[in-house]
């Protein structure tokens, strides 16, 4: 039968299946294939909140969502084109992501009573069977038979490690299905089976299998194509937030000429900055896997006390633990960096699942007087520029610096271009090694920043005191004097606030400077408001986007641009969080629009309440152009 190829912008696939099936990896190679085929592309890791749910049930289903295509792409897609099941609990779960007339791939080996009754489905009530999903294309093959049978023969292997592999099988026929070569997961499976040559041969062989049940089997006629985005000339990689952030701390360290010292404890959504650091060592990088939270956050204390740039990682409930010590280095002044990539809450919540909920936390969570930079990444590959600034700010104006991600960002993945090393800021540490006053070393002696020297241990000379109780103005010594303290509280909350003038004023991202709507997001809403925000432009909506990466201090601008919208809108991942914060700085009556389900926002959700908040006024004016006698 003759095959026909459709041409498509974009589409998004979701795999999903028992987290055993294997369906981040097979997204992961998807995404790694697309993204050197040239794509845009944005995706959505999502994984089970328990390690190890049982077998077939909801709760252990896997997903992994990617949208690609020619065009730009902002979000993972807010519905699937193709969902492909492994099992009747995947499908239950998935089915709500699928578009009306998407299709279903789907394993019927994973629909048999037992499964059925695992996912809470009745036995007469087979999906597959019942007419349910007839507004949707659905393709059925037994991706267990077929398996089996491709390895029976002379695979060594046994039925279990054979059921292991059918992943690629279904990797396979996707690749069929959108024109994509096999190399990149051929080479891939070489190099991490190459040692386990049974494995290795049997998961190439699946892997052809399932690319040529495509050619032969009559039942799918088309077959779909993606052509390459037009992205800037440069030289470009896939990457993920995790893997951002570890590369612009090593760049960070590599301008700053300081090595990293890295202390952190293993946390969901976070620990792979570990992982990804840990490979870094001939850049100097030194690792460390503390034995709890606060072990860690000290650790860094130290490194950055004895010259280092200290860096440490963790998610809301490891922030939690870390705080007593995120005051002392406030205290000490001294340059570190926190990275809190945010997950579900309170407690450990969704440990697996995105939200915002921490901005409080970071921006007011320590006991006395103690404000911290706090700056906000967007995507996956903002994390690289977002963790360089963080290590700016931190080791120039001598404070910790809180750097937020969230677990949708951590795990995502995007193209990134890489930056040239010669565009990327100097960074010039404060290091002082001589007297700073007549014949003596005053070590809270400070400059235009309002920043202290930093003295490393063993100089001569600058010996000083150190530790978390409240400092004489310049001299160091212990004072318990109350105005001296009134003075000292005020004098370190004005240095993180003249930061403000070392970083860009605000811009809006798109849209009109001044006009009806303005959306103002952080951290991983951007993809959605901006996707919204063109959608509603488009149908004549006066609606522009700004997004704010610099939390503390706010960019100066910052109220103005405000001012100049009649109205405000704040989509957030928690229960009004920013929304807060911009009201009791700028009295502006902003609107929050919420969700707090371990999910990131579609842009239709986002375009939907921009609507309702518009239509009104949109109506009256065309009510009123037509009053005019200009309009219809």
């Amino acid at each position: 039968m003759t095959k026909t190829n459709e041409v498509l912008d974009s589409v998004t696939i979701r795999f999903a299946g028992d987290s055993g099936d294997g369906m981040q990896l097979t997204g992961t190679q998807f995404t790694d294939t697309a993204a050197i085929f040239g794509n845009d592309l944005s995706t959505f890791p999502d994984f089970p909140a328990e390690i190890r749910a049982p077998i077939g049930t909801l709760a252990g289903v896997s997903g992994f969502q990617i949208h690609f295509g020619s065009v730009e792409i902002n979000t993972p897609g807010d519905f699937c084109d193709v969902l492909v099941v492994m099992n009747a609990a995947a499908l239950k779960a998935n089915l709500r992501e699928l578009r009306d007339g998407g299709i279903i791939i789907a394993n019927t080996d994973g629909f048999d009573p037992k499964n059925l009754r695992l996912a809470n489905i009745a036995p007469d009530q087979n999906p597959l069977e019942n007419g349910s999903l007839s507004k949707y294309q659905v393709f059925t093959m037994d991706v267990t038979k077929i398996t089996r049978a491709a390895l029976s023969n002379d695979s060594g292997l046994g039925t279990k490690e054979i059921d292991r592999s059918k992943n690629m099988f279904v990797l396979g026929f996707i690749y069929w299905m959108f024109n994509r070569s096999l190399d990149h997961s051929v080479k891939f499976l070489t190099e991490k089976f190459g040692k386990k040559p049974d494995i290795l041969d049997a998961n190439i062989k699946l892997l052809k299998a399932g690319y040529n049940y495509g050619e032969t089997v009559e039942t799918f006629t088309t077959r779909f194509k993606v052509e390459p985005a037009k992205m800037a000339s440069g030289t470009y990689r896939n990457i993920m937030g995790n893997q951002a952030t570890a590369i612009g701390l090593i760049a960070a360290s590599e301008k700053s000429g300081l090595p990293i010292f890295y202390g952190s404890y293993p946390i969901t959504p976070a620990s792979d900055i570990l992982h990804e650091l840990s490979k870094y060592k001939n850049f100097g990088v030194r690792t460390y896997q503390a034995e709890d939270e606060i072990a860690a956050v000290c650790s860094i204390i130290g490194a950055s006390f004895g010259g280092q740039l200290g860096v440490t990682a963790s998610s809301g409930p490891g922030i939690a633990l870390k705080t007593e010590a995120m005051g002392l280095g406030f205290m000490l002044e001294l340059p570190m960096v926190v990275i809190d990539v945010q997950r579900g809450g309170p407690s450990t919540g969704l440990p697996t699942k995105t939200e915002q909920s921490d901005l409080l936390q970071v921006y007011y969570g320590r006991n006395g007087e103690a404000p911290l930079p706090v700056i906000a990444a967007c995507s996956p590959a903002d994390c690289f520029d977002v963790a360089f600034q963080s290590c700016k700010i931190a080791l120039e104006h001598m404070t910790p610096v809180v750097m937020l991600s969230d677990g949708f960002i951590a795990n995502g993945a995007e193209p990134w271009m890489f930056p040239k090393a010669t565009d990327l800021d100097e960074i010039k540490p404060p290091f002082i090694k001589e007297f700073n006053a007549e014949g003596k070393f005053l070590p809270y002696k400070r400059d235009e920043k309002l920043s202290r020297p930093w003295a490393v241990p063993g100089v001569k000379d600058l010996e000083h005191r150190i530790g978390g109780i409240e400092k004489q103005h310049e001299t160091g010594n212990i004072s318990y004097d109350p105005e001296n303290h009134e003075f000292m509280v005020k004098l370190r909350a004005e240095k993180v606030e003249r930061i403000a003038d070392y970083i860009p004023e605000q811009k809006i991202d798109s849209g009109n400077a001044k006009g009806k709507m303005l959306i103002v997001g952080w951290g991983s809403t951007y993809g959605a408001i901006k996707s919204a925000c063109a959608k509603a432009r488009s149908e004549g909506y006066d609606v522009s986007h700004a997004h704010i990466r610099y939390l503390r201090p706010f960019p100066k601008n910052l109220g103005e641009i405000l001012n100049n919208f009649e109205m405000v809108l704040m989509p957030e991942m928690n229960n009004g969080q920013l929304v807060r914060i911009i009201r009791d700085k700028y009295f502006i009556p902003a609107i929050p629009l919420n969700k707090i389900m371990g999910l990131p926002f579609t842009s239709v959700e986002i375009y939907d309440r921009i609507k309702e908040l518009l239509k009104d006024e949109k109506k009256a004016n065309k009510l009123e152009f037509a009053s005019n006698g200009s309009g219809k």
